[in-house]
């Protein structure tokens, strides 16, 4: 399978949120996390207010029944909303994050990228 077709099953099973939407989800509840790497984020600039959580333990840190969730994990009901540098990476992590239960877990189109284009990075 390619990289692409697994983007578009990713993607078929998220509810993805514009970048322009992304204060009203938080004022509603939502959880936005930035996986970006930390020297993406150092060159790109941070997003106020949002958790991080490196790609590689997001799954562990999110899932309610880990030993090594944050506090902020105390439900599978959290919507997440996850963001990358352009929307990609996020898709397939929020997916993954939907297998492990986190059915509410989506992600941001056109990742950090957008959010600073539509003025609210």
């Amino acid at each position: 399978m390619s990289i692409d077709t697994r983007l578009a099953e990713a993607r078929a099973g998220l509810q993805r949120i514009e970048a322009a939407d992304v204060p009203s989800e938080i004022a509603a509840g939502a959880v936005l996390v930035d996986i970006r790497p930390a020297a993406q984020r150092a060159a790109e600039g941070d997003v106020p207010g949002a958790l991080v959580i490196e790609r590689n333990v997001l799954e562990w840190r999110l899932d309610p029944a880990s030993d090594a969730r944050i506090p902020e994990a105390g439900s599978a009901d959290t919507r997440w909303l996850i963001l990358c540098s352009e929307g990609y990476a996020s898709s397939l992590a929020a997916a993954s994050l939907q297998a492990v239960g986190l059915a509410r877990a989506t992600d941001v189109v056109g990742g950090f990228q957008a959010m600073r284009a539509a003025g609210v990075a």
